[in-house]
């Protein structure tokens, strides 16, 4: 049977060619969770840098908790089901940490840090959760890689926001913004199945 006749092989391209059109009509939206907030209240002017700093940390780890916790983050969960776009178990994603100086010009301190969830990390949540449940297992490793996630940005992004307390760039309202975005793993895909053998 040829290429061009072989069923099998044309309804993998045509799954493949689904899989790839259903990831680009996702939003962004519909992948990420996100946590923000902000502190109006400007610190003393005689405030010490790691007072000021504990201000920063704060607000990041109330972001943390509001994406967490948030309406947003169940339905990335979901996306593990059997029925979902992820139900292969396997996705990737990032978590990022955005500092915004609302009264200041210097630009925004941003740290992101990647991360891989695979069937092994769901198997290894099931024992914890002791359910079956894919979207439950999901939601304990999502809220996992976004704690470890805020805390690897944090530290990547601390020297740049002790170079803005010099600046006095914090002395103002800041905001900080703490993200998840989830996309599923891509299956490989054969290059040689994907072309059209010769005539």
């Amino acid at each position: 049977m040829s290429y061009r006749t072989d069923t099998d092989r044309i309804l993998d391209n045509i799954d493949r060619a689904r899989s790839r059109d259903m990831e680009r009509a996702l939003s962004l939206h519909d992948r990420q969770a996100r946590g923000r907030d902000m502190d109006t209240t400007v610190p003393d002017g005689d405030a010490t840098s790691p007072e000021r700093m504990k201000r920063i940390f704060g607000l990041m780890e109330s972001g943390y908790r509001k994406a967490a916790q948030g309406s947003e983050i169940g339905p990335l969960a979901a996306r593990f089901r059997a029925i979902g776009d992820i139900s292969h178990h396997d996705a990737r994603g990032d978590v990022s940490v955005s500092v915004h100086y609302l009264d200041s010009g210097r630009d925004d301190d941003v740290g992101v840090v990647p991360f891989e969830i695979t069937s092994v990390h769901l198997d290894e949540a099931k024992k914890e959760t002791r359910t079956s449940r894919p979207d439950v297992n999901a939601m304990k490793v999502l809220r996992l890689r976004l704690r470890d996630g805020v805390l690897a940005a944090y530290q990547k992004i601390e020297p740049r926001l002790r170079a803005a307390l010099k600046e006095r760039a914090d002395i103002g309202h800041v905001a900080v913004q703490v993200t998840l975005d989830l996309r599923p793993l891509a299956p490989l895909v054969d290059p040689l199945a994907e072309a059209e053998p010769p005539e």
